[in-house]
């Protein structure tokens, strides 16, 4: 079986699918890894660590036909066009978002597979990209808010007197909100944290944070995965009412809450901002999903009634190093599932194939992929 990793052309991503010790590793089980020129230089790798660890390095690995594909953000439409028939991809596609490069894998007859649906359960731990992407951007969200804030985090107690430390607002107890609720802790903030699914109390307390919520059942706040779920208009109404209350005595508040599939909820409004503190800050990490906040602009850095509001796009390729060596991991523990024995031989019945397969042979094999494609007239 042959494996290849290509450069990363969506612009500003500079993360690689596979560092050289994930190479390593999968040349040890038998199978051949072909590298592009250049692939891991944006994460720090050159191409002799990759020729050490023994991958072909090349410039054109489109051109040797590949078994699997493997990288990190979505391919262009032109490079799904590029693989071998019958040959297998592996990344973050967010396929109902894409259309066309749902329809471009069919004509290819690819299988494809996206990282962003592996479920989360126990045996799927180590191959979760998403999860340890989103702790990468929690814990970089927490010090770009320290950066943005003209104020200390901590107490601190000079001879000009004691300063109190900062006031965070954390949105959404996911992994994201866990590890910027952790980290604003470690930079000595007070933290409050705010969650609609019951179980996040416990994991907000557990990190030093307090937990503010409303009362709901779990059915009514998260689905079978555990990843929170649209509430009703009544729900949200309550939602609205207590993010609001905390609000005038809060520095900084970091959003992060994400609806699978869907545009994120809007949970600061530009009347709620304004009672902020002047010199507050918001960093919106639900921006690339439109933002929590209504007066998110993605990808951009703004400043509204004294407040400043970040949405950066590319927090986890701004840690590239660190974040592609856990995507590595994850990767090189899913090619085990999907080749066995060192060429692609996946069960379909199995649950996390089933879960991240999206196109097989022709055909959506992802349901909810298809159901919201064909409800939205696309592929």
């Amino acid at each position: 079986m042959v494996a290849a990793v290509p450069k990363e052309t969506v612009p500003g991503e500079r993360r690689v699918a596979l560092t050289p010790e994930g190479v390593s590793g999968i040349v040890s089980r038998g199978v051949e890894v072909l590298v592009e020129r250049g692939a891991g230089e944006g994460a720090g790798f050159d191409d002799d660590a990759y020729a050490g660890a023994g991958a072909g390095i090349v410039d054109d690995v489109f051109a040797r036909r590949p078994d699997v594909v493997l990288k990190v953000a979505p391919p262009s439409i032109e490079e799904a066009r590029r693989l071998a028939e019958r040959s297998a991809y592996v990344g973050f596609l967010y396929p109902t978002s894409n259309p066309g490069l749902v329809e471009a894998f069919n004509e290819r007859s690819v299988c494809s597979f996206a990282m962003e649906l592996m479920p989360r359960i126990t045996r799927a731990q180590s191959m979760d990209a998403l999860s340890a992407m989103s702790s990468i951007a929690g814990y970089k969200a927490a010090l770009l808010a320290a950066d943005a804030l003209p104020k200390f985090f901590p107490m601190l107690m000079t001879a000009a007197g004691t300063t109190p430390p900062a006031k965070v607002f954390v949105i959404g107890a996911g992994v994201a909100g866990l590890q910027a609720i952790a980290t604003c802790k470690r930079l000595g903030a007070q933290v409050e944290a705010f969650d609609v699914r019951p179980a996040a109390k416990e994991q907000v307390e557990s990190l030093g944070g307090r937990f503010v919520g409303i009362n709901l059942l779990a059915e009514e706040a998260e689905d079978a995965g555990g990843y929170a779920k649209e509430v009703s208009a009544d729900t949200h109404g309550k939602e609205l009412e207590l993010i609001a209350s905390r609000l005038p005595k809060t520095d900084v508040v970091i959003t992060t809450a994400l609806i699978p599939g869907k545009r994120a909820p809007i949970l600061i409004t530009r009347e709620m901002a304004k009672t902020m503190p002047k010199g507050s800050v918001i960093v919106d990490l639900a921006a690339p999903a439109g933002g929590n906040c209504e007066s998110t602009v993605p990808g951009q850095t703004t400043h509204e009634d004294g407040i400043t509001i970040l949405a950066p796009l590319d927090l986890v390729s701004s840690m590239a190093a660190d974040a592609s060596r856990m995507y590595s991991k994850n990767l090189s523990e899913f090619l085990k599932l999907l080749a066995p024995k060192d060429r692609l031989e996946f069960d379909l019945q199995d649950e996390i194939v089933k879960a991240t397969l999206v196109t097989c042979e022709g055909r959506i094999a992802h349901d909810p992929t298809r159901l919201a494609l064909e409800h939205g007239g696309g592929a």
